[in-house]
């Protein structure tokens, strides 16, 4: 922990503060079963609005990549070396306990009722042999460490041509894997059950969409958002920073993606080279707008609510996340049975009000705020927690 002195680029904060909140919004709804469709993400191949969230955050972490590593200007030091390793293992720590956490919660009520509370608290304790060991933060962490060796053991000259060279590769691989057969018989599928294991996978008709194969172009994601950071903050300083080159290279990209669609398809859940692509083309468009209209013209009202959410991402999303768990773990007694408080806010308080969809909307923008509200007098305060 420790508190910020030097002047923040303020619309890369709003920007990562908008994928924080999104990853929130998404993550989690009053129900499952009821959720507008913008909020969902595609069933296979396609894109809703929800699946631009992660990939932002990917690509915003790549451009924030850039400037960190600067300080170290790029070289291969022991130094350089071990702030990427603790950031690395940081990520994924996070992660796992997050992982841990939940499962632990879910085992607590069904363990054994047969044992002593400490049996009971041992047995719900040991889970790792069914945990899933992918996931957000295991792949923010995994494609940061790779990314960030990279990009300091090789000239950024030929940093192109390794992110072509990663897109083409892994794309040999689904067209001759059978790669967008949503299905176990997809190579992603095979390897991930090979390597990792159905007990540590996330279940999806055998696809984990944080699998291992689709880290390959997950590092390409990163290695573009460095790009667009030393395309932005790589010159001299005090010159202007290149707007219109951003606006054309995220135009490319996104262009890019979408026509070549057709042969590759759009799909998050195997991270498919077009979904690089696109989104982080589209990500450089909103990055280069929001530059523009916060930075340039200093149009900055109501960009603090999102400032709050950017400068402390990973703390707010653990926070989160942990709280997500608490409410749907912690049970109170309500009429003959019991009931968690996740379901008790959204059945017996949003849904008489706004009704089945616009109720579970609602719990999800509540809880929101009552993230902000925690992670707000941090902001207030500049202390930034930094894994």
């Amino acid at each position: 922990m420790e508190e910020k002195k030097k002047e923040r680029i303020l619309a890369l904060d709003v920007l990562r503060g908008l994928t924080v909140a999104g990853m929130i919004l998404v993550n989690n709804p009053g129900s499952w079963g009821k959720i507008y469709a913008p909020l969902r993400h595609a069933e296979w191949n396609g894109l809703t609005p929800t699946d631009f969230v992660f990939p932002f955050f990917m690509f915003i972490m790549g451009v924030s990549m850039f400037i960190s590593l600067k300080k170290y200007k790029f070289q291969p030091s022991v130094g350089t070396f071990q702030k990427i390793l603790r950031r690395t293992i940081g990520i994924y720590f996070v992660g796992f306990l997050i992982g841990w956490f939940a499962h632990f919660c879910r085992y607590w009520h069904h363990a054994d009722a047969e044992l002593s509370f400490l049996g009971q608290l041992a047995e719900a304790a040991w889970n790792i042999p069914t945990m899933r060991i992918t996931g957000v933060l295991a792949r923010l962490a995994v494609c940061y460490g790779i990314a960030a060796v990279i990009a300091v053991c090789v000239k950024h000259k030929h940093l192109p041509y390794i992110i072509v060279s990663l897109l083409a590769l892994y794309l040999l691989i689904l067209l001759l894997g059978d790669g967008f057969n949503y299905g176990p018989d997809n190579v992603l599928s095979i390897v991930d059950r090979t390597i990792l294991t159905e007990a540590h996978m996330y279940k999806d008709n055998g696809i984990d969409p944080e699998g291992l194969l689709s880290t390959i172009p997950s590092v390409a994601h990163v290695l573009i958002g460095f790009l667009v950071g030393r395309l932005l903050f790589g010159g001299e300083k005090g010159k202007p920073l290149p707007l219109l080159q951003l606006f054309i290279v995220g135009a490319l990209l996104t262009f890019a993606g979408l026509l070549l669609q057709y042969g590759c398809p759009l799909n998050k859940k195997v991270w498919s080279p077009t979904f690089v692509l696109a989104t982080c083309g589209m990500g450089s468009l909103l990055l280069g707008l929001l530059i523009y209209f916060i930075d340039i013209k200093g149009h900055r009202r109501g960009t603090s609510f999102f400032e709050t959410f950017g400068v402390n991402p990973l703390f707010v999303f653990f926070v989160s996340d942990i709280l997500a768990i608490l409410l749907g773990s912690i049970r109170i007694p309500w009429e003959d049975s019991s009931i968690t408080l996740h379901g008790l806010t959204y059945s017996n308080a949003l849904v008489p009000i706004f009704g089945s969809y616009g109720g579970s909307l609602a719990f999800a923008l509540l809880f929101i705020i009552l993230n902000w509200a925690i992670a707000y007098p941090l902001y207030k305060k500049r202390i930034y927690i930094k894994l």
